[in-house]
C-alpha cells in the first residue's frame, strides 16, 4: 500500500508539472521580441536609472541571442548597470568575464578602464562626493588595484580613448598613496612613535617624488629628526624643506590646507558602455 501510494504522487506531481509547462501564459514571452527590441527596452531601463530591470532585459537578450554583436554589447552593459548600482562584486565579475571571452574586441580597452573606475570608486567611496572628505585615510588595498588596472589600459592600450583620463586617475591615485604614508607617518608622530614615523614619512618622500603629500612628508620628517635628537639630519631635511618649498605654510605651523588635488573628478566623469557595435 506504501508502495502504491508513493507511486501515485511522484505520477501526480509529474503531472503537475507537465502541466504547467502547457499552461498559457507560462513561457517566456521575450524569446519572440526581436534583439533590437530588447536592447531599447534595456537601454530605456538604464537611462532611467532601473539597473536592475535593465540587468535582466540584457541578460535575456544574451540567452536568448548569444551570438552576433548583442550578445557582447549585453554583456559589456551588464557589467556598466552593475556598476552604476554600485555593485562592485558583480561588476568586476561581469567585467572579467567580458575579457575572458573578447580578448581581441575593438571595444575590449573600456572594460580595463571600467575595472579601473569600478576599484576607483571602491577606493574614493560615495560619501566622500557628498561631504568632500579626504579619502586618502582610507586602507590603501582598492587605491593599488585601481592604480594597476587604469596602468594595465595604458600598456595594452596607449591610443585609447580611455587612457588620457586613466592617466590622470593614476596621477590621483599615486598622490593618494603618498597622502595616505603621510596621514600613518602623522599617526604615529602623534602618539611619540617618531622613529616609525619617519620611516612612513621616508617612504613617502622615496617612493612620490612628485606628490603634493611629499612637502608634509619632509616636514614630518624634519619633526621626527628633532624628536629623536638627529639634529644634523633635521638641518640636512629642512634645508631641501625650504629649498623646494620656500613659501609653505607647514613652516607656521598651519599646514598646506590645500587638498585640491584630490578633488579632480569634478571636471570629468565615468563614461558609459560604447554602443558603437550595434549602431
Amino acid at each position: 500500500m506504501q508502495k502504491k501510494l508513493s507511486v501515485l504522487v511522484v505520477t501526480s506531481a509529474l503531472l503537475s508539472l507537465s502541466a504547467c509547462g502547457l499552461l498559457p501564459g507560462k513561457s517566456d514571452e521575450s524569446k519572440n521580441v526581436s534583439a533590437s527590441k530588447l536592447y531599447a527596452e534595456a537601454r530605456e531601463e538604464m537611462d532611467g536609472a532601473h539597473y536592475e530591470a535593465a540587468i535582466k532585459l540584457f541578460e535575456k537578450l544574451e540567452s536568448n541571442y548569444p551570438f552576433g554583436t548583442y550578445a557582447a554589447q549585453a554583456q559589456m552593459e551588464i557589467a556598466y548597470a552593475h556598476y552604476k548600482a554600485q555593485d562592485q562584486a558583480e561588476a568586476l565579475a561581469a567585467v572579467e568575464r567580458f575579457i575572458k571571452l573578447h580578448p581581441n574586441h575593438p571595444a575590449v580597452d573600456y572594460m580595463y578602464y571600467l575595472r579601473g573606475l569600478i576599484n576607483f570608486n571602491d577606493q574614493i567611496g560615495f560619501m566622500s562626493f557628498v561631504y568632500s572628505q579626504d579619502p586618502t585615510e582610507r586602507d590603501p588595498k582598492a587605491t593599488r588595484e585601481a592604480f594597476a588596472a587604469f596602468k594595465e589600459l595604458v600598456d595594452k592600450f596607449p591610443n585609447s580613448k580611455y587612457a588620457p583620463d586613466s592617466i590622470q586617475r593614476m596621477s590621483y591615485l599615486i598622490n593618494a598613496m603618498a597622502a595616505y604614508e603621510v596621514h600613518v607617518a602623522n599617526y604615529y608622530y602623534r602618539r611619540g612613535a617618531y622613529l616609525a614615523a619617519l620611516n612612513r614619512a621616508q617612504g613617502a618622500v622615496t617612493d612620490y617624488s612628485d606628490a603634493p603629500a611629499r612637502e608634509e612628508a619632509l616636514f614630518i620628517m624634519i619633526r621626527a629628526y628633532d624628536k629623536l635628537g638627529m639634529f644634523e639630519l633635521r638641518d640636512d631635511t629642512q634645508r631641501v624643506f625650504q629649498k623646494n618649498y620656500p613659501n609653505s605654510h607647514f613652516l607656521g605651523g598651519k599646514g598646506s590646507g590645500d587638498a585640491a588635488w584630490w578633488k579632480f573628478w569634478a571636471k570629468s566623469g565615468p563614461q558609459p558602455a560604447p554602443k558603437d557595435a550595434v549602431q
